[in-house]
């Protein structure tokens, strides 16, 4: 009897300490795979823009044109099954560590250190970087005479409808910006009520996830019925309010996941079995997009309104996110929880090469335009061995300039 209970003792002793350290690695240590994952899903919105210019797949600074039915179909695939999932992922593993720095700074100097690290690049690529790149871009292509300052104006604002912040990709540091702040006031608001502490609990199951991402597809169904996928509706602020369904939802999410340590408790088997149906997922996606390019599925398949294949298309897309979610986490922390000298340089520099990707990708373009004569498909591949690369040599070049330590 007395063994039992030692050795049932020494059960509890050591299922304790693992969660202990589960708890400690994730509030005080530096997760590597969150880190390669936000890697990564930096490389994929600079190939996602990339494609878009040479596939005219959506709206950019710079489409070439010229595009022949196959390469609009991969393009379609490869930008849908991105714009599914990346940017809500990237919205989930950063609000992931929002509640750890709240709780550690407080709300002034949180505040102050979101506002620098988010506000300032913010404004100085809004106000400066993006406006002087389209004068630029203007002047070369319409051989305009116009001054800037009457560009400015006369045209920036009306004729180019231009945002007055979050200018081009840079919505998702306004957005992040934005959420940031709501969740300052929600604890000011509720800070009566002490913040939970880190704990290890049950990952959800996977019945729980399913019924989650289908009140999320039927949330971004209904929020298209106003605001259509792909429109810029609040100018302003340069939003694309019918994917904030997700992006919200995500956000929220991850500052769960952070007080209930989802990321660590996420069980392989769990991890496995969404990272296989985010295949299916995307192999569906494919087969939508051949249906769209062939005429067999409408157009209205992805802009929203009231029909089936709106809803068919947010439900498709609120699977794939969250399966994707689940599946990249758990792929990345089994098999890249680690870092080399490679992997920290592109760590280090992924912040500045996302705000700076957006100048750097389309000059190259404008610049390969007569150079490389070749098939879109083929000028995307070849120009990204180019761009991608020199977005993070550029960053980090940047980022050795002074006082940039303190914002990027």
């Amino acid at each position: 009897m007395e063994d039992q209970m030692v050795r049932s003792a020494t059960v509890r002793s050591m299922t304790l300490s693992k969660t202990s350290v589960g708890v400690q690695a994730k509030a005080g240590g530096r997760l590597f795979f969150v880190d390669n994952i936000r890697v990564l899903l930096t490389i994929l919105v600079i190939l996602h823009h990339l494609m878009i210019t040479y596939a005219g797949t959506g709206r950019w600074y710079y489409n070439e044109g010229g595009e022949d039915g196959f390469t609009r179909f991969i393009g379609g695939c490869f930008c849908s099954i991105n714009q599914a999932y990346f940017m809500g992922l990237f919205l989930l593993i950063s609000a992931y560590f929002v509640p750890g720095s709240y709780d550690r700074k407080g709300a002034g100097r949180f505040l102050k250190d979101r506002l620098i690290r988010l506000g300032i690049p913010l404004a100085v690529f809004s106000w400066v970087l993006h406006p002087l790149f389209v004068y630029v871009g203007l002047v070369m292509i319409l051989d305009s005479r116009m001054s800037f300052w009457r560009f400015i104006a006369t045209e920036y604002f009306t004729k180019y409808g231009q945002p007055v912040i979050g200018a081009g990709p840079l919505w998702f540091v306004e957005t992040l910006l934005i959420l940031s702040l709501v969740y300052v006031l929600w604890r000011l608001v509720f800070r009566s009520r002490p913040a939970h502490p880190v704990v290890e609990t049950r990952f959800p199951s996977n019945g729980t996830i399913a019924l989650f991402a289908l009140l999320l597809g039927v949330a971004g169904f209904l929020v298209r019925l106003v605001f259509p996928r792909d429109e810029y509706l609040f100018q302003p602020l340069n939003l694309q309010l019918g994917f904030f369904a997700q992006y919200i939802a995500l956000f929220v999410i991850g500052l769960i996941a952070y007080r209930r340590n989802w990321l660590l408790s996420l069980p392989d088997r769990t991890g496995r079995l969404w990272l296989g149906i985010a295949g299916l997922f995307a192999l569906l996606g494919v087969c939508m997009q051949w249906a769209m390019a062939s005429g067999a599925m409408s157009g209205a398949l992805s802009t929203g309104g009231w029909h089936w294949e709106s809803m068919a298309y947010a439900l498709w897309e609120s699977f794939l996110c969250m399966s994707m979610c689940i599946g990249l986490i758990y792929a990345f922390r089994r098999f890249f929880n680690r870092q080399g000298k490679l992997a920290r340089f592109l760590v280090s520099n992924a912040y500045t090469a996302y705000i700076i990707h957006a100048l750097v990708i389309t000059i190259v373009a404008l610049i390969a335009k007569d150079l490389l004569p070749l098939y879109p498909l083929l000028k995307w591949a070849v120009v990204s061995l180019v761009a991608l690369p020199l977005c993070f040599v550029l960053s980090s070049l940047i980022r050795k300039l002074p006082y940039t330590d303190r914002v990027l």
